[in-house]
């Protein structure tokens, strides 16, 4: 089979690919400090590197010689964000490109990438089957799945969002009111008073979310505790059906079934994680921590636009407004790639163009009031 142009560039990207996750699974190896997630990353990063050996002997059968391709930006900052925060800060993020990179090789011609498809799938469940070996707890099972989220679990992508939704809805109200000709500190006091508005408005909807999550899941805790004290058979088999779910034998989810809950001490614990995805240490983690993240991180976004006012006014305001916004948004969409393996241009500008478009909406109907009120 001959070698086309097209077939060296998905040689290539399938080569970055694996780059990437060889070097971000030897980091979150060296920073994790539970034994079974750090053998876990160990067998990721391995075979990932296997994966790559591969692409490099594609590449340099059909004479093409490039320099060993670094890890790209978005996996260099998912490394620098488990090296400062730890690897459960990324981990749905991590776990989410792993579920959409599943079925990368499942099209592609070369014979050896059947193998690696299944390899590739492997991994989006991974956890999941290195339970059945005995290597990897349930709990962490679930946290990989998503079932189970710690207070660190969404940070990346909440913080992606809230200063988003804070960029783009204080700069559509700054533009509206400078469309209707509003003058300069108007403008001003009108973007601190949304800014000040919308963040404590996200402060108390992620307060009142998480706080009636913690007693959703509390609640939960109790009923679990009582079936386990007034029937304690049921819940064994209830247990033994999970694991029997995840891989294992009847007779062997039996024995650990009846092992675990052996153990009053961690009995109610393990229900809790592996029957309702909770961690009864965390439930979800912090109310009031939610709460002033999610101030911040809107107050963060929010801000943008309305800097240039603290400084100037009239169209040079507003053009600086709009310039530093979007550069604003641009980084905000190259940061959602970190979710979404996108292209940085293509997420980037898509969300200049929305974040503008909903700008120039409101600019336009304040246009239209301020004229229509001075006549």
């Amino acid at each position: 089979m001959s070698i086309t142009n097209q077939d060296i560039q998905r040689f290539k990207q399938n080569l970055q690919k694996e780059v990437d996750g060889a070097a971000l699974y030897i980091v979150l190896a060296q920073k994790e400090t539970r034994p079974e997630m750090q053998t876990v990353y160990q067998k990721l990063s391995e075979s990932e590197q296997r994966h790559a050996h591969f692409w490099r002997e594609k590449l340099t059968s059909a004479n093409v010689t490039i320099p060993d391709p670094k890890p790209t930006w978005q996996t260099m900052t998912l490394i620098w964000l488990a090296q400062r925060f730890g690897p459960q800060f990324v981990l749905p993020t991590i776990s989410s490109r792993e579920k959409a990179d599943s079925n990368a090789y499942a099209n592609q011609p070369e014979e050896e990438t059947a193998s690696m498809s299944q390899e590739e799938q492997a991994h989006a469940r991974l956890l999941s089957a290195a339970s059945s070996g005995g290597g990897v707890s349930g709990s962490i099972v679930a946290e990989t799945e998503g079932r189970h989220r710690s207070s660190g679990g969404n940070a990346l992508r909440a913080a992606v969002l809230g200063a988003n939704d804070g960029l783009v809805s204080n700069l559509s109200l700054v533009m509206g009111v400078a469309g209707a000709e509003l003058a300069g500190h108007g403008i001003l006091i009108t973007g601190l008073a949304g800014l000040l508005a919308g963040a404590g408005s996200m402060a108390l909807g992620e307060w009142l979310s998480v706080q009636s999550s913690r007693e959703l899941y509390e609640r939960q805790i109790r009923i679990e505790k009582e079936e386990l004290e007034n029937n304690p058979e049921e819940e064994i088999e209830e247990l033994s059906l999970i694991y029997q779910a995840k891989g294992l034998s009847e007779t062997r989810a039996q024995e650990l079934s009846r092992s675990l809950l052996a153990n009053q001490a961690t009995a109610l614990d393990t229900l809790a994680r592996e029957e309702l995805g909770i961690d009864p240490q965390e439930l979800g983690g912090s109310a009031w921590e939610a709460a002033y993240t999610s101030f911040i991180l809107f107050a963060v976004g929010a801000i943008i636009p309305v800097l240039p006012f603290i400084f100037s006014s009239g169209m040079t305001a507003v053009y600086v407004s709009v310039v530093i916004s979007a550069l604003g948004l641009f980084g905000i969409g190259a940061a959602i790639t970190l979710m979404t393996g996108r292209s940085v241009w293509y997420s980037g500008l898509r969300q200049v163009l929305f974040g503008l478009t909903a700008a120039a909406l409101t600019y336009g109907i304040g246009r239209l009031i301020g004229v229509s009120i001075g006549g």
